[in-house]
């Protein structure tokens, strides 16, 4: 997985590069090295796919949905989109990225608020969290930039790639899960809205 992302990455680089060597010398220089810094920052935050437990064989042919069941690091995210009502719209065609917290964030959030896990809170409740997660779109992490996203709840996130990659104010600690209506880019924090 890792060496597909920097395969992609490096012809993103080659690309772009070819393209601004008609505006000038000096630009093509400066975009090849900015290019090239991007695609060795996203190494150095990307984990190998096999580490998070994605398979590429059954993941291109699952719902980001389907994906999530699978992997028992997210489980608390599945009952959570089960308890919100959110599981056939997010098996829906998409395309869709999805930033999903893992457990451990899930129960991070849990004890800032109290509670003890997902049967304490209420659809209403969840709902727009989770809809924070969601971006319309696949957006793979070569697509990302320095910038703000709207999601599905119509609040915009903050995607800063200064020092590795962060969502808001999580970390992006897996990338590029891909399924067949969209990807996944594993997050160590929950999104508040």
């Amino acid at each position: 997985m890792k060496t597909k992302m920097r395969n992609i990455a490096m012809a993103v680089a080659i690309t772009v590069g070819a393209t601004a060597v008609t505006a000038s010398e000096f630009k093509n220089t400066e975009l090849v090295l900015n290019t090239a810094e991007k695609t060795m920052a996203m190494e150095s935050w990307m984990l190998d796919a096999d580490l998070f437990g994605a398979d590429d064989s059954k993941s291109a042919s699952s719902t980001v949905v389907e994906i999530a069941v699978s992997n028992p690091d997210f489980s608390i995210l599945v009952e959570a989109v089960s308890k919100a009502g959110l599981v056939d719209a997010l098996s829906a065609e998409g395309p869709f990225t999805v930033f999903a917290p893992t457990n451990d964030a899930f129960k991070s959030l849990f004890s800032q608020l109290g509670v003890s896990g997902v049967k304490d809170l209420t659809a209403e409740q969840l709902t727009p969290i989770l809809t924070y997660h969601v971006v319309s779109g696949k957006v793979m992490s070569t697509d990302l930039s320095n910038t703000s996203v709207a999601t599905l709840n119509g609040q915009k996130i903050k995607i800063d790639l200064s020092s590795g990659v962060k969502i808001n104010e999580s970390k992006v600690v897996a990338a590029d899960i891909e399924g067949k209506n969209g990807v996944i880019h594993v997050i160590d924090k929950v999104l508040i809205p």
